[in-house]
């Protein structure tokens, strides 16, 4: 996916997961203060995505209607949308990424079926993903920092290298 960097830790108890607010088409900045990451089912999943914002807006409907139709349980919710998602034609003409979280389980979510959950409770999507996870990474084995003071010199340093990520951060914390 292009034009974003959204990252989601699991650290010392805290699930935190920030995006940048930079939208672009091609070359050009269209916003600076886009908000990516929102919080879902009674404030208890954490959601952020990169891609086609009104595609990105589709799927948080339905993976919301999942997790209603499920009682909150976030795998479940996953999976049916994973399903959905894959099969379904106008679905899977989407073009977004989704990373959802609860105190428990990360994941992020594809239009190809994917469901990755993390080895080391870190995820990112987005032009700006790797760098982010790198460092995110890095600073978790190797600082003190918070869950939230990784994400945000993470996303720090994404938006150093990704020419699609800014600093207008947003960040959830759960």
């Amino acid at each position: 996916m292009h034009g974003t960097t959204v990252l989601c830790i699991k650290h010392k108890g805290k699930i935190v997961i920030g995006a940048d607010g930079q939208v672009s088409l091609q070359s050009t900045v269209f916003k600076h203060n886009a908000k990516k990451v929102r919080r879902l089912y009674h404030d208890k999943i954490i959601a952020g995505f990169a891609g086609s914002t009104s595609d990105a807006f589709a799927l948080f409907q339905r993976f919301e209607g999942k997790l209603e139709e499920y009682n909150g349980n976030i795998s479940r919710a996953a999976i049916e949308l994973s399903k959905e998602w894959r099969t379904d034609k106008v679905l899977r003409r989407l073009e977004a990424m989704l990373i959802v979280a609860n105190k428990e389980k990360l994941y992020i979510l594809s239009g190809a079926g994917d469901i990755i959950e993390p080895d080391e409770d870190i995820l990112a999507i987005g032009s700006g993903g790797p760098y982010a996870q790198a460092a995110a990474l890095a600073l978790k084995r190797y600082s003190n920092l918070d869950a939230r003071g990784i994400v945000e010199e993470s996303l720090n340093i994404a938006s150093d290298i990704c020419i699609y990520t800014n600093k207008k951060f947003t960040i959830e914390v759960l």
